[in-house]
């Protein structure tokens, strides 16, 4: 149990009149403190509805954020779009000699309120678990008091991430506080599209190339390794979007009158993402996996990762793996291609004796560094015309039904491009000495994460290396509903994002 000491907190509060360095033992109490005065901040922030579908409320989360920098000192510039803006928060230093970029998304997915445990996803509730493994509320009230780290808050973007923004403004407090002036200028991108792919952030990002212009970007975002020690991820998988309708009869069918008569798209649906796969789970497009050689350097990188492959599997619930690698690690390396979601006809209580008009497909392809993903959309483009599909991009014409027996729509849209940093660059090293003065010991280096984050636009549109710095708990739940972070989380990355700030570049 963390303990919350009364004596540490005036020591430490009455000495913020005069600049100090900040010892790598004051890390600790001063994580605590500043966590304690964080809440009303954070539940504040997660009361705003934040999905991008609509802009008004997303309005709301830009005009929070504007507030919340602006009174830490940092200069605001809305970066237009055509759409939802960018905000570019920066803060200048009298030593510095290079300039960061840091990303930070605050967007959220979609809820479905009727699969979460609370009354309302947008309302925080502070949870703790049982014997019987059950999550329970109790007061949010207890945040004032004692902190039990296992503790969690659970809220949609809790942990994807407004948990993480609210963590670099803490730590922002901390060194404001404090009188400190890290040796390097402060650039913050704030994100607010991430969940729908960040559609117009590459022209943006070529759009104000200069006022962006940075040394090196470190990105606040996902979570840390199963095993939920400190962690550094090198690189990020990029993700490009499909979208595929088999189409049938004109409107659906009794399936007693045109059962044997009608072909049922939904079923022709099913045979056709059959084929693009082996039973093995490997993709049996051909070339899908040409140009990716995992080698035994890179191999023994991987290793230094320490997943236990038992009990991933058994977290996961699952007995075997897809036949792509022996362990999670290589098996990320590689390019995939996923089923979203499959959609045709009713179910459940719902279930109509009918051929279905259509069946429709939502996929996802996730890129790794040496693929392209114009050349993979190609791929899947060319596989399904092989299986004798006339390829169309919106709904068919009568002249189509009549002449094709076989007709698919096909739409794709090519998010971002996966990016890696080498792992002995002057960002690694950088982050890696801050995270050891924190926790005493060198991080855990993934060289590229299984999820995708909208940064290869910065990588290749301003020349600089990335690294993300992940804080949040695996188990999170994030993009489903009941998403939470856990207050030893929560408490370590206000710690970690103190101690990169405090750290000499």
């Amino acid at each position: 149990m963390i303990k919350y000491r009364i004596a540490a907190i005036i020591l430490l509060i009455f000495h913020y009149t005069s600049a100090q360095k900040i010892q790598d033992k004051e890390l600790d109490n001063l994580s605590l403190i500043y966590t304690k005065s964080s809440f009303d901040e954070l539940i504040d922030f997660l009361s705003l509805p934040n999905d991008a579908h609509f802009p008004k409320d997303i309005k709301k989360n830009i005009e929070w954020c504007e507030k919340a920098f602006g009174n830490r000192g940092f200069n605001i510039k809305k970066l237009t779009t055509g759409g939802i803006p960018l905000i570019l928060a920066s803060k200048n230093y009298n030593d510095a000699k290079k300039t960061v970029l840091v990303y930070l998304q605050v967007d959220g997915q979609p809820v479905d309120t009727t699969k979460w445990f609370q009354e309302n996803p947008y309302k925080a509730t502070l949870k703790e678990l049982d014997k019987n493994r059950k999550w329970n509320t109790i007061p949010i009230t207890h945040l004032k008091k004692e902190l039990n780290p296992d503790w969690r808050i659970f809220a949609r973007s809790a942990s994807d991430a407004k948990g993480p923004v609210v963590m670099f403004l803490k730590a922002m407090d901390i060194i404001n506080d404090r009188k400190q002036e890290p040796n390097f200028n402060l650039k913050v991108i704030l994100d607010f599209e991430e969940e729908i792919s960040s559609p117009r952030l590459p022209k943006a990002v070529l759009d104000y190339k200069k006022e962006l212009t940075s040394d090196m970007l470190v990105i606040f975002d996902g979570p840390r390794h199963i095993s939920n020690q400190p962690t550094l991820a090198y690189g990020a998988r990029g993700i490009t979007t499909l979208s595929l309708e088999v189409f049938g009869p004109r409107a659906p069918q009794h399936s007693g009158h045109y059962g044997n008569y009608v072909p049922n798209p939904a079923l022709r649906l099913s045979q056709l993402l059959a084929s693009m796969m082996q039973t093995d789970g490997r993709v049996a497009i051909p070339g899908w996996y040409d140009g990716i050689e995992i080698t035994e350097e890179v191999k023994s990188i991987l290793r230094q990762v320490p997943d236990d492959e038992k009990i991933i599997r058994k977290k996961l619930g699952i007995a075997a793996i897809d036949n792509i690698a022996d362990t999670y690690q290589e098996s990320i390396q590689y390019p995939s291609l996923g089923i979203l979601g499959l959609e045709s006809g009713w179910t459940g209580t719902k279930t109509r004796t009918i051929i279905p008009a259509s069946a429709i497909a939502e996929m996802n392809i996730r890129l790794v560094k040496e693929t392209d993903a114009q050349h993979m959309v190609n791929l899947v483009k060319q596989h399904i015309a092989s299986q004798g599909y006339h390829i169309i991009e919106s709904v068919p014409t009568e002249e189509e039904r009549m002449k094709y027996p076989k007709i698919i729509r096909f739409n794709y849209n090519i998010a971002y491009d996966a990016f890696r940093t080498d792992f002995d660059t002057e960002i690694g090293q950088w982050l890696r000495k801050a995270m050891i003065r924190a926790f005493g010991a060198t991080p855990i280096q993934i060289r590229t994460g299984g999820g995708s984050i909208p940064i290869s636009p910065f990588v290749n549109t301003l020349n600089i290396p990335a690294v993300i710095v992940p804080t949040v708990n695996k188990d999170n739940n994030q993009h489903s509903p009941n998403e939470n972070i856990r207050l030893g989380n929560y408490i370590d990355g206000i710690k970690t994002i103190t101690a990169i700030l405090t750290q000499e570049l």
